[in-house]
């Protein structure tokens, strides 16, 4: 699945560093100036999931492949973007095209790094992008709605569709809300917010970029961002983007003796990708064979014919049935025959819901 992060956030609060760090590349500069990416950058990252080490063992699997989640390091944003300041324009022209906005928030002190509004305050910083994102789709709406109203009255049975749904939008922007709020009632209504992408729409997690010495148990300024999230419904994680960028450039083996000694138990990127991917509401399934153990992605609510088309579209044109197995029956009985055995081997038709760690096989006519 073609599924995109945005990084976002003001200048100089470490999001071309976070970006960096994820896709252990220096392809994104990061330097201390306001507009350092101008070009947004873009990468795909695994997704951290450690049922495939076990599977891979029990199957016999030569290799291991991992689902991917893509991001893009977006330039920073000022007040007034809306308006065109800075690089406002293509700022919010570039976030539009993501699924998701990964808000990277500066929640340390440090007088040698510049803070585009000369003091730290994350919650302030945040209301400020979400300021600007509301105001561009207000300005959207405003212009778009009249008209659908107008298309709606001569008989436009799509036009009065959008106007609905679009207009409960248009009324919470106006209320300073974001359009996320709107709840679709259908998958028509669905639709209809999805192809309007507008930019509250998106999900958002919020990345509270503090220093070192706050890696494990964040500060008072994470604090505040984190009750912020849990008050309007986002997710929140917490990470030291210096420590991450030189995690990044560490061998492997070299990695959790430094992590142990910083009180923690994983990067703070493994928790800022899982955490992406289930805002984003997917799921994994997996293949294993002896060539490889093998994640895929869907969405939840996917059909078993959408998890063929996953792997291969003819797949899905042909689906016949899927042959599953939960992860833990799996596990438990120690493969493909012991969960036959044990009869936990499943076969599925077109309606079966795909469920998180589904081993699958699929078998299909071209």
């Amino acid at each position: 699945m073609a599924i995109r992060c945005g990084i976002v956030g003001l200048p100089n609060v470490g999001k071309s560093t976070l970006f960096n760090a994820l896709t252990e590349t220096a392809s994104a500069a990061a330097a201390n100036y306001p507009f350092c990416t101008i070009e947004p950058n873009v990468g795909n990252v695994p997704v951290p999931d450690t049922r495939l080490d076990d599977l891979a063992r029990i199957g016999g699997s030569a290799k291991i492949i991992e689902t991917q989640l893509g991001f893009t390091d977006i330039a920073g944003l000022v007040r007034g973007a809306s308006k065109g300041e800075g690089l406002g324009n293509q700022f919010l022209a570039n976030i539009r095209e993501t699924d998701a906005i990964v808000h990277v928030l500066r929640c340390f002190e440090d007088d040698d790094v510049t803070h585009v509004e000369g003091r730290v305050d994350p919650v302030s910083d945040a209301e400020t992008v979400e300021t600007e994102l509301m105001l561009s789709d207000l300005e959207s709406l405003e212009k778009r709605v009249p008209s659908l109203v107008k298309k709606a009255a001569q008989g436009d049975k799509e036009a009065k569709l959008q106007a609905v749904v679009l207009g409960q939008a248009l009324e919470l922007l106006r209320e300073g809300k974001p359009a996320r709020l709107v709840v679709a009632k259908d998958e028509e209504e669905q639709r209809v917010l999805d192809q309007a992408q507008l930019l509250t729409s998106k999900p958002v997690l919020y990345v509270c970029n503090v220093e070192e010495a706050s890696a494990a148990a964040g500060n008072a300024f994470s604090a505040a961002v984190l009750a912020m999230a849990a008050k309007v419904g986002a997710g929140a994680v917490i990470v030291s983007a210096a420590i991450e960028a030189e995690v990044a450039l560490m061998d492997a083996g070299d990695r959790p003796e430094y992590l142990e000694a910083l009180g923690l138990t994983e990067t703070g990127l493994a928790r800022v990708v899982r955490a992406a991917y289930e805002l984003l509401g997917l799921i994994t399934f997996f293949t294993v064979g002896p060539k490889e153990a093998r994640a895929w992605t869907v969405t939840v609510g996917s059909k078993a014919p959408q998890a063929a088309g996953a792997i291969h579209g003819d797949f899905e044109k042909g689906f016949i049935r899927a042959e599953t197995m939960a992860f833990s029956d799996y596990v438990k009985f120690g493969g493909e025959a012991g969960t036959k055995e044990a009869g936990k081997y499943r076969s599925e038709g077109k309606e079966y819901v795909v469920q998180d760690g589904d081993v699958m096989l699929f078998r299909f006519n071209v």
